[in-house]
């Protein structure tokens, strides 16, 4: 059975493990079915898998974008924290770009990139978490570390390919 393309920005370890740790804390568990991850794009056609995979390879051939965490962000019904990187969404345009015509309107629009750490939750715990979590932030670099593409089949999602920065 075909599935739909998801692409994602790869975290370094240490960010990985810290936002990965939040997520498994705050995200309700029954809806907790993914580890903590920054989404490019939510649905791009199986049938652009090769190339999807070959533009994401001539991307890593470069260095790792700068990326910074910014801020804490109330999604409404959860939490997530905000990433700056003017260069990673230069790479997430560029892809957007070569895949004119495929995207869904969820993914022409230009994403705010961001990890979450908490989401289906009542709006008044979601609150509570951003305050708690906003009471000691302070902005910092955060590694960006590849990319990938996994396979969306209604669970957890299943990698096709992923790729680390090299330049």
């Amino acid at each position: 059975m075909s599935a739909p393309i998801i692409v994602s920005a790869l975290m370094g370890a240490a960010d990985f493990a810290w936002a990965d740790g939040l997520r498994r804390a705050h995200f309700p568990p029954d809806r907790n079915v993914l580890s903590a991850h920054i989404t490019l794009f939510h649905h791009l056609p199986p049938s652009a898998l090769a190339e999807v995979s070959a533009r994401i390879k001539a991307l890593c051939r470069g260095p790792a974008p700068a990326a910074r965490l910014s801020e804490v962000m109330l999604l409404g019904q959860g939490v997530a924290f905000r990433i700056d990187s003017p260069q990673l969404s230069a790479m997430r345009d560029e892809l957007a770009d070569a895949f004119t015509g495929l995207l869904t309107p969820q993914d022409q629009a230009r994403p705010r990139l961001h990890v979450t750490v908490q989401n289906k939750v009542k709006p008044a715990e979601a609150k509570a978490l951003a305050e708690a979590l906003r009471a000691d932030f302070q902005p910092r670099p955060f590694v960006i570390a590849g990319l990938a593409a996994w396979h969306y089949r209604g669970g957890p999602w299943e990698l096709a390919m992923k790729a680390s920065f090299r330049g």
